[in-house]
């Protein structure tokens, strides 16, 4: 047993070396003991450790000569804010949820809490990193899965290699109508005025190119669940393709959202209705394969329940 320090309490560790490959629930429950409800409650209190870095997802592999750890109490640096959720943390990456209503990072001119902010404080109080880097972003309501480098050289990897690191990356969205098509996709040249607005072309504008693959879920009560699988990350880019096919994303006035056309039912869901909700990418260092999913909010299962 290992122990290590903080300023009001010892931590103490079980030290459980890996002598086989395999994943970390198999592993603990073989190891460790107990169900999978016990291990799950771990796991979510950030009780477990692989290589003395927090680990909660319950497959994340291991290989021989590593070290688990099991601490006897949560850690008193829990990470613990209303804006985001921690899904996966290891000593390279972090992937969070981020709620509704709050940027990623910071925008030039603006003082306004973001995401980066509440993480850089988080690695600070920890002392395993001075600050977060941001990888890509999601519009300030527009929430679900953002992915973060712990390094600026790990940055770098991702960004200079994103088409080819990420696999899968997937929105869920509540349009405003009944859509027409089962499935279809958009393709645009999307522009930005001097007003921040951005345009969008069928014909080459000066702007960038954009592919948006759609694919209706659910129709009811005048609204659509959809689903949209980007081809590229452009600024803006589903809000205006869905105001192209004339299905505005509910709650964005800004691109043909009108929640008095529909009642009370559109204006109860307060909140711009697009949500990131999968990601799948390989690790930059282990070249593991890693998917995360963020469920459905569920006001939107509200709109077409």
């Amino acid at each position: 047993m290992s122990q290590y320090f903080d300023k009001k309490a010892v931590t103490k560790y079980v030290d459980y070396p890996v002598k086989e490959d395999m994943e970390l629930m198999p592993f603990l429950m073989k190891y460790v003991g107990g169900s999978r409800t016990k291990i799950k409650e771990m796991l979510s209190q950030r009780m477990v450790y692989v290589d003395k870095v927090q680990t909660t997802q319950f497959n994340a592999p291991l290989k021989v000569g590593q070290l688990v750890q099991i601490a006897n109490r949560r850690h008193k640096h829990d990470f613990r804010s209303k804006w985001a959720k921690i899904v996966y943390e290891d000593a390279f990456i972090i992937v969070v949820e981020k709620a509704a209503g709050i940027l990623s990072t910071t925008q030039p001119g603006s003082r306004a809490l973001t995401v980066k902010d509440i993480l850089n404080e988080y690695v600070q109080r920890t002392s395993r990193s001075f600050s977060v880097h941001s990888v890509h972003r999601l519009d300030r309501d527009t929430s679900g899965l953002l992915l973060f480098a712990k390094r600026r050289d790990i940055q770098q990897i991702l960004t200079d290699n994103w088409k080819d690191i990420v696999t899968d990356r997937r929105y869920v969205a509540v349009v405003q109508g009944n859509m027409e098509q089962d499935a279809g996709q958009v393709c645009s040249w999307l522009t930005d005025s001097k007003m921040f607005v951005t345009y969008s072309s069928p014909t080459d504008n000066g702007g960038k190119y954009a592919v948006t693959h759609y694919k209706t879920l659910k129709r009811a009560n005048g609204f659509s669940l959809m689903e949209m699988k980007l081809d590229t990350g452009r600024k803006n880019q589903i809000r205006v393709h869905m105001q192209d096919l004339g299905h505005p994303v509910v709650g964005d006035r800004k691109y043909g959202s009108t929640p008095e056309a529909y009642g009370d039912a559109a204006d109860a869901a307060g909140r711009l209705c697009l949500h990131a909700f999968k990601l799948e990418f390989t690790h930059p260092i282990t070249r593991e394969h890693l998917k995360f999913e963020a469920p459905y909010p569920d006001v939107f299962r509200q709109l077409v329940k």
